[in-house]
């Protein structure tokens, strides 16, 4: 088995639940998730089976697309409606046109302070181990992208917002930084993510008709080099032959340095993740030999 899973999570299950499950149905230990979800989280949940979990960090690179509910006047200690609540405040006066002005310095490249329920580490230690130790320490900022941010519903004192951003954007910190920018606080009171890089909610399969089916395998998505934003390339039997080797190709054509080919040899299998390097490929992952 080698490919991905488009998962559409479930409520209340974390993405680790979901590769259990998943693992347990295809009988195959070599499984992971390329990007995480909340369990009050739900939508696109990539799986990575079998040598496809070496294309893992490609995909959980790629940009991310989410619905998110957003309620405004209340901040709890998680930034989500899991925790408990730390403050609440008057939010009547806040319209639909004060949220979207203050939106607006979230765009772009921005600088993101990490909730402390968070898997990061600092010091060796998971946030979260230490917030739900009752510690609170200072986080770095970190850098991420939002590329879009518009208002879907409008329901005061809770509102839609959807967002596409880069890997690594807490959606719970926007929401947060949101309501302070605001000045009466708030927090997520819900999420979906509609889409990762080229994986779409839409063709997403419910975990539970990947865990009824006769044969799961059906699911798989082989990898393709449009899912993973690479070039096409197909290999001949010398060239596939000096990549077993780790020899680099020559490059045909004009390429920026750092780009991605994903290489198949006339069998149509799938051999290698190739990047460009000055005049040549090189090598960055072989799967087959």
């Amino acid at each position: 088995m080698f490919g991905f899973l488009n998962i559409d999570k479930p409520l209340g299950l974390t993405s680790h639940d979901v590769v259990a499950k998943a693992r347990r149905k295809l009988g195959i230990k070599k499984i992971g998730h390329a990007g995480t979800l909340d369990p009050l989280a739900s939508g696109v949940l990539i799986l990575c089976v079998g040598a496809a979990t070496r294309l893992s960090e490609y995909v959980m690179d790629s940009t991310k697309q989410y619905r998110a509910r957003v309620r405004l006047g209340v901040v709890t200690t998680t930034y989500d409606a899991e925790g408990t609540v730390v403050s609440e405040r008057d939010a009547a006066h806040i319209t639909q046109a004060d949220v979207e002005a203050a939106l607006t310095p979230f765009l772009g490249a921005i600088e993101q302070v990490p909730p402390m329920y968070s898997a990061i580490k600092q010091g060796g230690v998971k946030l979260y181990d230490l917030a739900r130790a009752g510690e609170t320490v200072e986080r770095e900022p970190r850098p991420v992208r939002i590329d879009a941010l518009t208002i879907t519903d409008w329901q005061a004192p809770e509102f839609t917002l959807d967002v596409t951003c880069s890997a690594g954007t807490y959606i719970r910190s926007l929401a947060y930084d949101l309501g302070e920018a605001l000045g009466v606080g708030a927090h997520l009171a819900g999420l979906v993510r509609v889409g990762s890089g080229r994986f779409g909610l839409a063709q997403a399969v419910p975990l539970d008709s990947l865990l009824n089916a006769d044969d799961p395998q059906t699911y798989l998505i082989p990898p393709r080099p449009e899912l993973l934003g690479m070039i096409p390339l197909t290999l001949n039997a010398d060239m596939e032959n000096d990549v077993r080797h780790g020899r680099m190709l020559p490059l045909a054509g004009t390429y920026a340095t750092d780009t991605l080919a994903l290489a198949s040899n006339v069998r149509g299998e799938t051999v290698c993740v190739l990047r460009a390097a000055g005049d040549f490929w090189k090598p960055e992952k072989v799967f087959l030999g």
